[in-house]
């Protein structure tokens, strides 16, 4: 898993006024909106006693612990104590991890580090996703979501697989009778994305869309072939881009990792057919179809995890595409951006474990840093420490 990246996290119709939790990177989120209506993205885990602010309330623009009360602020610092006598102050330490926020392409993107903005990568570009038909533009969207047993980098790499398209789809839009895949040059637009284009020969189309062939030389062997664009964004995203008959069909998703094993995907699909709301149902219906044929081989896939080592396993020509991402993963791990052991807590449970990513004010505040850790196994604040943190005769501010 890579650390330092903006993730879409949730669609931003589903972020409001009411705290909602998400898991990402294996560390547990709280999400809601400022009364400006702002996103806000804050560790799910009160720094007093480890309460789920998911389960809380807001006060303001204030998340307010279902346990004891206390409140924090879209900054993550504690604002209110409600047990404190009149006159005792706030601990410095009172305070929870707080992530940059973007609301783009109809989701709420948080950036999962702690680089200073200017060093950020971007957000990825969705070009098309500006031209949809609400904005009188030509692209119809549809959304979903899809839970996976498989580490989201099987999945990424599922999506620009082109090899396994004639055996895993076949009879929907995988032929067998043409597994072979055609010379292809990588690009890579810039240091952050990979894409790859091939002629495709898919059988002929069933239901709906054999509308898209309307006559009877379309029908046949001869038909011409169906352009296909699939790359990889970083972190976790794939883009789709299918030129049929009739026109265009785009798919993103983004693969969020829940932990190492599970993924949920949200996906946008958008079509510039058939546009009217009468086909949005079959729309939905194909892109889980195809969810539905992947899942089981990619679940089933071992080892879970990507190898580090790329000579671990084969590649061939028609894997060029995987083999980018690969390298860029290991040129960003050997940069120290991949979740590693020093991201891990491990609680008093042994079997259980969290994620804790350091945000920008860990790196803004580096005294303070450890204070709002979630402490490990065997870890306990000396009795001096306790002492003075609980003694705090008066407000201290950062």
């Amino acid at each position: 898993m890579l650390k330092n990246f903006w993730y879409a996290v949730e669609f931003a119709d589903r972020v409001t006024r009411k705290p909602l939790k998400i898991v990402c990177l294996g560390q547990s989120l709280v999400l809601y909106r400022t009364g400006a209506g702002k996103p806000v993205a804050l560790s799910d885990l009160c720094a007093h006693r480890g309460a789920a602010l998911s389960m809380g309330t807001l006060k303001d623009d204030c998340v307010v612990c279902p346990y004891h009360g206390w409140r924090f602020d879209p900054e993550g610092a504690c604002t209110s104590i409600p047990a404190n006598q009149p006159g005792r102050g706030i601990p410095r330490k009172a305070r929870v991890d707080s992530y940059p926020v973007q609301e783009k392409y109809g989701f709420v993107w948080v950036f999962m580090g702690d680089l200073p903005e200017e060093e950020r990568p971007p957000i990825p570009l969705w070009p098309e996703f500006e031209d949809l038909v609400r904005n009188g533009g030509r692209f119809k969207a549809v959304t979903g979501e899809y839970l996976w047993n498989s580490n989201y980098e099987r999945i990424l790499e599922n999506g620009c697989d082109i090899a396994h398209t004639p055996f895993v789809h076949a009879g929907a839009f995988g032929n067998p009778d043409r597994p072979d895949v055609e010379e292809y040059t990588v690009e890579q637009p810039d240091e952050w994305s990979a894409f790859a284009t091939v002629a495709l020969h898919p059988p002929v189309a069933k239901g709906l869309w054999a509308k898209l062939y309307t006559d009877r030389k379309s029908r046949n062997e001869d038909r011409p072939p169906v352009v296909t664009t699939a790359g990889w964004m970083l972190p976790n995203m794939i883009k789709l881009h299918v030129r049929l008959p009739l026109g265009n069909m785009i798919i993103y998703d983004t693969n969020i990792p829940i932990d190492e094993t599970t993924t949920l995907v949200k996906w946008v699909a958008l079509r510039d057919f058939f546009t009217g709301d009468w086909a949005d149902a079959n729309a939905r219906k194909r892109v889980l179809s195809i969810f539905d044929q992947d899942a089981p081989v990619v679940d089933g896939t071992r080892p879970e995890l990507l190898p580090a080592d790329l000579a671990a396993e084969l590649h061939l020509r028609s894997d060029m595409i995987s083999v980018a991402y690969r390298r860029r993963r290991q040129e960003l791990a050997a940069k120290g951006w991949a979740v590693s052991d020093a991201d891990r807590i491990v609680g008093d449970v042994p079997a259980r474990s969290a994620t804790v990513i350091s945000s920008p004010g860990r790196r803004a505040v580096p005294e303070l840093a450890r204070a709002w850790e979630q402490k490990a196994q065997g870890f306990h604040p000396s009795a001096d420490e306790t002492q003075d943190e609980a003694q705090s005769p008066s407000p201290e501010k950062e």
